[in-house]
C-alpha cells in the first residue's frame, strides 16, 4: 500500500466516525451550538459520511470520485477552519480542522496530478 492510499484510508475511516458523531456525540451538538450553527450539524455529517465514502469508493473503483470526494472535504474543513478563526478558537483548538483540510488538499492535488 502506497503512501496516498494510507493517507485515503486514514481520512475516509476518521470522516466516518466525525459524520456519525455529528447525528448522535453530545460533545458535536454543543460544539455546533457554540459555533452558533446548529442548524449545519446533520448537513456537516452527510457531508462527512459522503466524502469518507467517495475516498473509499474512489480509490478501487472511480478517481473522479475520489478527486471530488478530497476536494469537497478539503473545503468543508477549510469552512471548519474559518469558523474556528471566527468564533476565535486557538490554534490548537482550530488544528483538526486545519490538518484534516491540508491532507485533503494533498490528496486531491496528488489524484488530479496521478490520474488526470
Amino acid at each position: 500500500m502506497d503512501l496516498l492510499s494510507v493517507f485515503i484510508w486514514f481520512s475516509g475511516v476518521s470522516f466516518i466516525y466525525f459524520g456519525f458523531n455529528c447525528f448522535y456525540s453530545r460533545l458535536i451538538i454543543t460544539e455546533f451550538e457554540r459555533y452558533n450553527l446548529p442548524g449545519f450539524r446533520k448537513l456537516t455529517g452527510y457531508l462527512q459520511l459522503s466524502g469518507a465514502f467517495g475516498l473509499l469508493v474512489g480509490l478501487y473503483f472511480n478517481t473522479i470520485l475520489l478527486f471530488l470526494a478530497s476536494t469537497g472535504l478539503f473545503l468543508l474543513m477549510l469552512g471548519g477552519f474559518i469558523v474556528r478563526l471566527k468564533i476565535k478558537d486557538s490554534f490548537i483548538q482550530s488544528l483538526p480542522s486545519f490538518g484534516f483540510a491540508m491532507l485533503n488538499l494533498f490528496i486531491a492535488i496528488k489524484t488530479f496530478s496521478t490520474y488526470f
